[in-house]
């Protein structure tokens, strides 16, 4: 039987094509971009972002500027510029969350999967859609929290630049953790198909955890500590190492293990998406 291309009715995007016979990752993608960029809430999401991280790295390097006594060896003005990013995960897990729960929330799920039958190819189209926008705009935000920082920081002459080591690894690491604790809400929410539960789930696994560890007997923290996600993951966008805490992975073997938990949450995602009814 030959397939056929009948419009099928989208909310908020007027007709797809339905050709599952034709489908290929490329229209998928073209999909999954129009879907992502045509809902407002998520140019809203990411402004806030935007704004959160560079104006909470703005006054954390102006605090820099007027910390008294000096700065010691451990001081690490990269990290002081980039400071919003702490807060800036937790709003791009709201957005990753939202990429995929709200199609259940809708319904449009079901729209999704008469269009694109192959399940493995449309998380995948998703996942990718939404890494490239959060990557792309987490770029924009790093450099301009870092130049920012940097400015502020300079009139105490405790700022850094690009050229030094390790300076512009932290700055576009910065948005690889982005990008990466996006796409572990995303596989999250893929689990729960519930916003609410994928968003409170990540606020445990990146702040709750990691707060609950530091009762943990010492010798204990030093094996458990590292491997928490915030806590491997920002040793990415780090220059100077910590002293005096517990022992901590080498940047990009901190961001690997992030990028482990996300890989793990978006696996196990697919395999239930695949057993499991719209």
């Amino acid at each position: 039987m030959t397939a056929t291309t009948t419009p099928v009715a989208a909310p908020g995007l007027g007709a797809l094509p339905r050709s599952a016979g034709n489908a290929n990752f490329a229209g998928a993608l073209r999909s999954e971009f129009t879907k992502i960029r045509s809902v407002r809430s998520t140019w809203w999401t990411l402004l806030v972002m935007i704004v959160v991280t560079i104006g909470i790295g703005a006054l954390s390097s102006y605090g820099a500027t007027r910390q008294p006594g000096g700065h010691g060896v451990g001081f690490d003005p990269t990290l002081r510029s980039l400071g919003g990013l702490y807060l800036g995960q937790l709003v791009i897990v709201v957005l990753g969350a939202m990429v995929i729960t709200s199609e259940y929330s809708t319904g449009m799920i079901r729209t999704s999967l008469t269009v694109l039958p192959r399940r493995g190819m449309l998380v995948a189209a998703k996942a990718v859609v939404f890494a490239a926008i959060t990557f792309v705009v987490g770029l924009v935000t790093t450099f301009a929290s870092f130049f920012l920082g940097q400015a502020i920081m300079s009139s105490d002459h405790i700022n850094a630049t690009l050229g030094q080591p390790g300076v512009l690894r932290a700055v576009i690491g910065g948005a690889l953790f982005l990008t990466a604790c996006g796409l572990l809400a995303f596989g999250v929410g893929l689990l729960i198909r519930h916003t609410a539960g994928a968003i409170s789930l990540m606020v445990v696994l990146l702040f709750v955890i990691t707060i609950l560890v530091n009762f943990l007997p010492s010798d204990w923290q030093n094996h458990v500590d590292k491997w928490m996600p915030a806590d491997a993951g920002v040793q990415i966008w780090t220059v100077v190492p910590a002293t005096g805490n517990p022992p901590v992975f080498a940047p990009w073997t901190g961001f690997a293990v992030l990028c482990g938990y996300a890989a793990i949450a978006i696996a196990a995602g697919v395999i239930l998406f695949r057993k499991r009814n719209a």
